[in-house]
């Protein structure tokens, strides 16, 4: 199933039912799960890096996944990009392997979309069910949870953290860490307020989504510092899962919370 037109590294390892289409070149060290697609003129790997996709994966066409990494102090070390199973990866995007001063490892979860013209940089860290919508783009060492929705034309900044079952409106810049459970808008973004519909669509109770809702707005409108907005949560809110994880969110910030 590998159209005549590509080309194909010795050192690659294709799993059982693979497509490879036309004009595609995979690269070096390379891994690719049974079922996976490479649509049409999809480069996949590089000259120096690891690179391992799982399962059922769809690449379009001139997608562009484990090149290295774009940041000056790379020097031709192999690093690595892992990519779980069932993900799409429109046309166009492009995902770069880590650095060594980042870990050496960009990993991205599954059942994922990535849609067109998305670029994901060097040791970025993607969860699982995560959307990105066009031209959406994330710096280097960004983390993504699961279940975040961002929308298109997005900017997000080095280091920064996204938490689960957020949902980032289009064309916001990201510069400080996003809350779990929140809608962030802006340029620069602030948490505008809980995403409930998110939430219920999860399978959160009432309750959850009540305490989680009280402790963010005492976050964000309470007129308070940080800490002293941590002592009022855990005084005044139910200690849920919600509750547990936004203070635990809160308390490893080292970037700063976007309020």
């Amino acid at each position: 199933m590998i159209h005549s037109s590509s080309i194909i590294s010795d050192q690659a390892e294709i799993g059982e039912g693979v497509e490879i289409g036309p004009f595609c070149i995979v690269r070096g060290k390379v891994k690719i799960g049974a079922g996976s697609k490479l649509l049409s003129h999809c480069i996949l790997g590089n000259d120096h890096g690891y690179i391992e996709i799982g399962k059922n994966n769809v690449l379009y066409p001139h997608s562009v996944i484990g090149e290295v990494p774009q940041d000056l102090t790379y020097d031709g070390q192999e690093t690595k990009l892992i990519i779980g199973d069932n993900n799409k990866i429109r046309e166009g995007s492009n995902i770069n392997t880590g650095t060594v001063k980042g870990g050496g490892l960009t990993k991205i979860g599954s059942d994922n979309l990535i849609m067109s013209m998305v670029h994901i940089g060097h040791d970025c860290h993607i969860g699982d069910d995560v959307v990105i919508a066009s031209s959406s783009n994330l710096a280097g060492h960004c983390e993504i949870g699961d279940h975040v929705k961002i929308g298109g034309m997005v900017g997000v900044t080095q280091f920064c953290r996204l938490g689960e079952h957020a949902f980032i409106a289009g064309v916001t810049a990201i510069n400080k860490d996003i809350l779990p459970y929140t809608i962030a808008q802006g340029s620069w973004a602030t948490m505008r307020a809980p995403n409930r519909v998110g939430m219920e669509r999860s399978g959160f109770s009432k309750e959850e989504i009540q305490e989680v809702t009280r402790a963010i707005r005492i976050l964000t409108r309470g007129g308070h510092t940080r800490e002293e907005s941590l002592e009022r949560i855990k005084k005044e809110c139910k200690m849920l899962r919600t509750v547990e994880r936004v203070i635990e969110f809160i308390d490893s910030s080292e970037r700063g919370l976007a309020i």
